[in-house]
């Protein structure tokens, strides 16, 4: 009886190991070949760089106060001072309140790279989710994430799998 059980237990093991699929995918390299991905990508970058334009402004305007203040330091009295040094201060802290809103955390620019990207990678996923199911594997991997693959067999890569079922694949590669 005892055997039986012991018998049981190694095919049910047995079963569990080899009865499940799995497989990867590089999302990395599907999103750099996916032409909506780079539109956003681009449309992101644009963005970006209009708001760092302006905080640089900003903050040439700051060191110009700064100057200003250091070439009329002679002549202005204490209280001038003062509010001149007060006047920047608020200058800087409005400056900070910018950077914050536009790229702290929930900031603008996350929240439209959000927007702009989330449909691609929903893509993306709904692909997966098709290729899994199509090629019955019960889990799939992300190579390009912050999962560690220290070896992968080309044999379970699926990310052409991905790519032909959104319509990106190569012609000439033939897969299976």
């Amino acid at each position: 009886m005892k055997n039986l059980f012991i018998l049981f237990l190694a095919l049910f093991s047995f079963v569990n190991v080899y009865g499940q699929k799995f497989g990867y995918v590089d999302t990395n390299y599907i999103l750099s070949k996916m032409p909506e991905y780079k539109e956003a990508q681009g449309e992101i970058e644009k963005l970006s760089q209009g708001w760092q334009d302006e905080i640089k402004e900003m903050s040439k305007d700051i060191e110009s106060m700064y100057s200003e203040l250091h070439a009329e330091e002679v002549l202005l009295t204490a209280e001038m001072k003062k509010d001149r040094l007060a006047e920047i201060e608020r200058k800087e802290d409005e400056l900070k309140a910018y950077q914050k809103k536009i790229f702290g955390f929930d900031g603008l620019f996350f929240l439209k790279k959000k927007e702009l990207v989330k449909p691609v990678q929903d893509k993306i996923f709904e692909a997966i989710e098709r290729v899994c199911k199509e090629q019955r594997l019960a889990i799939m991997f992300d190579k390009s994430g912050e999962l560690v693959m220290i070896y992968t067999d080309p044999r379970h890569d699926y990310t052409d799998y991905v790519l032909d079922e959104l319509g990106l694949g190569d012609p000439n590669d033939v897969i299976k």
